[in-house]
């Protein structure tokens, strides 16, 4: 018998099998995800429609055929609301599947927001001191310092896909050459893999948001 029902509503395509495994594991067999995309109706011929332009915050996510694809917020914006409404109908909590930030969505049902979650962790355990942040395109370095400049650390970026073959190990080592305290995978792309690999090329501390916000969402809706 199910403990629970959690939506999970990614900005790309569902079904997220590269996420949802890490789910899993920390949510356990008796909690039911049903996941949602903001491009789940679109055709490929169509994913056009939904590049950025030289002027809107560009976010990358995955289709289903494992293809990455990046998408402008704007168009975006639209997409994802109308998968949240029916999604919300069926679940207790949604979980967003991006670090990014979307204050204008509308819900009636609690949304659990990875980067707010992601930024308030860090000022909890690093109030002080330097973030050194993984991404995953150069285009979202602005954009990403901009977000975390609320948590009046000092920050340092390198960039390393997760949906491409990438040296996360390498951004890592140089984060940590250049000062780094704690490093973040700021992206719902990034795997456990890729965590191991961020820790054996620094050394430091290296935050999740994937298993993290699993476990705020555990938390929540664990009775």
């Amino acid at each position: 018998m199910s403990k629970g029902l959690i939506g999970v509503l990614t900005i790309g395509q569902s079904p997220r099998t590269d996420v949802t495994p890490s789910f899993e594991k920390i949510l356990g067999e008796e909690i039911k995800l049903i996941e949602r995309g903001a491009l789940d109706r679109l055709k490929m011929e169509d994913m056009q429609l939904i590049s950025p332009d030289l002027t809107e915050q560009t976010y990358i996510s995955r289709l289903r055929n494992g293809e990455a694809v990046k998408i402008g917020k704007q168009r975006l914006l639209p997409l994802l609301q109308r998968e949240l409404t029916e999604l919300e109908m069926n679940v207790e909590v949604v979980m967003m599947l991006c670090t990014g930030d979307f204050p204008t969505l509308n819900a009636t049902k609690p949304i659990i927001y990875p980067d707010q979650i992601l930024t308030h962790t860090v000022q909890a355990i690093s109030p002080t001191g330097i973030l050194g942040l993984i991404i995953p395109l150069e285009e979202q370095r602005e954009t990403l310092i901009e977000k975390w400049a609320t948590c009046n650390l000092t920050l340092i970026t390198e960039v390393a896909s997760p949906y491409e073959k990438s040296d996360v190990k390498g951004a890592a080592e140089r984060l940590q050459q250049h000062g780094a305290d704690l490093i973040v995978l700021d992206c719902m792309g990034y795997n456990e893999h890729h965590k191991k690999m961020a820790i054996v090329g620094s050394g430091l501390p290296v935050i999740l948001p994937r298993t993290l916000t699993a476990r705020i969402a555990l938390e929540y809706i664990e009775k």
